[in-house]
């Protein structure tokens, strides 16, 4: 067995906050992979010693370690003879005992009885290989031990690779190679003392060949310096194209492990899947009084219900890696119990009411304080956003690749509805006269949707909806115009899985086609014609022939937009009915 090797740090080191944690881990590591190792059955050998003076020959038995445990293969092979004479005798006794059901019966037991020779032996080769399986297993902890405590000093040495994600990940992923490498280097280095004697006999012979190499060359000197000027040249070509290749691996490498493993359907309906269980969740509230009735007052403590889809899909990536709709469901519900609490609680009061009662003798009336019970039912729901649900569920690597995910929006930044990747300026809609149809529509939405063009970021619709860091803002835009005209819905944050869905529930939903557009609907572009929204914004009014609209992060600002009512990548229009 191979030991692992055993790091040595610095009493600053240990001394060192950061360090601290991890290095008593690779100490405890090392520790319990020593023990592992003293573990392993010791083999005697006996040793002769002879005494120079009186010729007196000594044995002793010595103690060493089993280098290799008990060879499996040799296990095999010392059976098989004998395992193929039984078979052929078993056959044998087949063939001549068809009739015989007592003798055949026999046989059986003899067969059963040879059966649990056989297991028994396994049995017991597998207890000797215990030891060897236990320090192998300690290995492989105290490499990870050590992996990570070289990390740890080298994000305290070069603390600027901490500010990113990406920069973290590479490093992370250099250090194991050059901690596998070193550790081949130092298995190899047993080899050394046995090739030294080589090594001088070889260097002898290079040292003749090399006097003879460059007397040849002193008499050729010309043809010599124009064949060095063509193998330099052909080596700067060479080495451009090598660096070409290196950079282009380097760049493929970072890309793959930046990009969400799934694929798009799958990233898409899970995304469904989960803003359903948050459509549910607003359901539920709003049916609290129906669905428990009878209370004399309901208070409601609500936080917001939505997600940053870009989160889940980062989230559920690190976790799972490449999943579908089916494999994500449970972990889906982790997240959503994780994030939402739904708490119901009955609150009794003794209150006063004022009852007057007339005596009917002498007809006198009297008032008096009557105490009786009053119900309340307390809704609160608490929630928070997937992104602190990640820093307590993930593992540390977990999280390391959750956070190079949300850098990246899994270079699929447009997925979810992420926005339009317009960059060009804000349109003038001077001299355009617009047609009005059947629906008069709101222009006080409009108007307020325009006194924004020009915002860059959308700092103040992301948070609006309860983010607390940038997303891809164009469905928060739209929400939060809405919101501006005191209305609690539509609220989305997602075009496909949140915005669409809402309007076709509610019967408010237009084809591509659909020629009675009103001032305030809401207008979603499928942008590569994938069957799934891309971007939202909010429609202006239309001229006949053209529809104009105000968009959030379109090239991530607020603008004026137009486009042919016959633009192939229109997928539909909201309607709000006001």
């Amino acid at each position: 067995m191979n030991k692992e090797p055993r790091l040595r740090f610095t009493d600053e080191e240990r001394a060192d906050p950061v360090l601290e944690k991890p290095i008593r881990k690779a100490d405890k590591a090392a520790a319990k992979a020593d023990k592992a190792q003293a573990k392993i059955p010791k083999k005697q050998v006996r040793q002769k010693t002879v005494d120079p003076e009186t010729g007196k020959v000594t044995t002793k038995l010595v103690l060493e370690d089993k280098k290799k445990p008990p060879s499996k293969l040799s296990h095999a092979v010392r059976d098989t003879p004998a395992n193929a004479a039984l078979g052929k005798l078993h056959k044998e006794i087949r063939e001549t005992e068809q009739d015989n059901v007592g003798v055949e019966s026999a046989h059986k037991s003899e067969e059963a009885a040879e059966t649990g020779v056989r297991l028994a032996r396994e049995g017991y080769r597998s207890h000797k290989l215990k030891p060897y399986r236990k320090a192998v297993q300690a290995e492989q902890k105290l490499e990870k031990a050590n992996v990570n405590a070289l990390y740890q000093k080298s994000l305290r040495e070069n603390p600027q690779l901490a500010s990113n994600p990406i920069s973290r990940w590479q490093q992370k992923q250099a250090i194991k190679k050059e901690y596998a490498a070193a550790k081949r280097a130092g298995q190899a280095a047993g080899n050394t003392a046995k090739t030294a004697e080589t090594t001088g006999k070889a260097a002898k012979k290079v040292k003749e060949k090399a006097r003879q190499a460059g007397a040849f060359v002193m008499r050729h000197k010309k043809g010599f310096l124009i064949a060095g000027a063509i193998f330099l040249l052909v080596c700067m070509l060479l080495n451009t194209m090598s660096s070409c290749s290196m950079m282009a691996q380097s760049i493929g490498s970072v890309v793959s492990g930046t990009t969400y493993p799934s694929d798009d359907p799958e990233l898409v309906a899970v995304e469904a899947d989960y803003a359903a269980k948050e459509t549910a969740l607003q359901a539920e509230i709003d049916n609290i009084e129906s669905s428990h009735p009878g209370y004399d007052e309901y208070r409601y403590d609500l936080d917001m219900i939505g997600h940053d889809p870009h989160e889940l899909a980062a989230y559920l990536s690190a976790v799972l890696q490449g999943y579908t709709r089916q494999s994500a469901q449970a972990e889906l519900e982790r997240v959503f119990d994780a994030q939402y609490e739904l708490t119901l609680t009955e609150e009794v009061e003794i209150r006063y009411r004022t009852e007057t009662s007339t005596d009917p003798v002498t007809g006198e009336t009297t008032t008096e304080e009557v105490p009786y019970e009053y119900y309340i039912l307390n809704v609160k729901l608490t929630s928070k956003p997937i992104s602190s649900v990640a820093s307590e569920l993930l593992t540390p690597e977990q999280l390391e690749m959750y956070q190079v995910y949300r850098q990246t929006l899994g270079n699929k930044p447009l997925i979810f509805g992420g926005g339009s990747p317009d960059t060009s300026n804000s349109e003038d809609l001077t001299g355009v006269v617009f047609v009005n149809g059947t629906r008069s529509g709101n222009q006080a939405v409009v108007d307020i949707a325009k006194s924004q063009v020009g915002n860059v970021g959308g700092q103040p619709y992301w948070s609006w909806y309860g983010f607390n860091s940038r997303v891809e803002w164009c469905a928060c835009f739209v929400s939060w115009c809405y919101g501006q005209m005191g209305l609690s819905e539509p609220r989305f944050a997602a075009c496909q899985s949140q915005g669409i869905p809402w309007f076709q529930s509610h019967g408010q939903w237009g084809g591509r086609d659909y020629a009675n557009i009103a001032p305030g609907d809401a207008i979603f572009f499928d942008w590569d014609l994938d069957g799934s929204a891309d971007h939202v914004g909010l429609v202006v009014g239309t001229d006949g022939s053209r529809v104009y609209t105000v968009e959030g992060n379109s090239g991530d600002a607020c603008k004026i937009k137009s486009y042919s009512l016959s633009y192939e990548c229109i997928k539909g229009y909201g309607l709000m009915n006001w």
